[in-house]
């Protein structure tokens, strides 16, 4: 089973090692000791989840996540502060930058295992109902595309299309559905059908 990626942005390195030690066996982890670091390294390896400080110098991890949130390609990735920091206020300026949780400095390994595990789920029950909507829209659509009025010709019962191109009947169907056709004949076809290959008995 292929392990879930973490990203670790710490400016202390004993931080990042502590982190790596508690999640290395349940996890791939990657660490960074900056911002920009960060950002750097989400370009060749995205994460699952980010762990970010909050008080890191030159770029802190409010603007990073900020940054994240901005970017429609890091956006969904859940990130968790990692802080010292325990003002309200603190916390409620890291809720609006985009992050889903704060977890305490120093870490309790259990504490800390419990809600990576819990934000990668939601996660991916998240891109589980992200997918099931787009399949259903993608349904929706295409029982629109067989709505409405379809100009059929009385004779050979051909389809015009959108083009004003006459197509089978079949082919028009199976390009705008997934409908799979089984060929046989209705009753009234089958007699028919059979009239033509049983010998015409001599009544003589």
């Amino acid at each position: 089973m292929v392990k879930k990626k973490l990203l670790v942005v710490d400016d202390t390195p004993e931080n990042l090692i502590i982190l790596y030690k508690i999640l290395r066996k349940e996890y791939e982890v990657l660490g960074a000791n900056s911002g920009k670091e960060a950002l750097l390294a989400l370009a060749e390896n995205r994460p699952d989840l980010i762990l970010l400080d909050v008080m890191m110098p030159e770029m802190d991890g409010l603007e990073v996540c900020r940054i994240l949130k901005d970017d429609s390609r890091y956006r969904d990735i859940p990130v968790i502060f990692v802080t010292a920091l325990s003002d309200e206020v603190d916390e409620s300026r890291g809720f609006k930058a985009g992050a889903v949780d704060f977890l305490s400095k120093p870490v309790n390994p259990v504490i800390l295992s419990h809600r990576v595990a819990v934000h990668l789920e939601l996660q991916s029950q998240k891109e589980a109902l992200t997918r099931k909507n787009q399949e259903l829209q993608e349904a929706l659509s295409r029982v629109k595309e067989l709505s409405g009025l379809l100009p059929i010709c009385m004779t050979c019962k051909k389809i015009r299309d959108d083009q004003g191109y006459w197509n089978q009947l079949e082919s028009y169907i199976s390009l705008h559905s997934e409908a799979l056709f089984s060929h046989g004949y209705c009753p009234e076809c089958a007699a028919a059908a059979m009239k033509k290959i049983l010998p015409v008995p001599n009544l003589r």
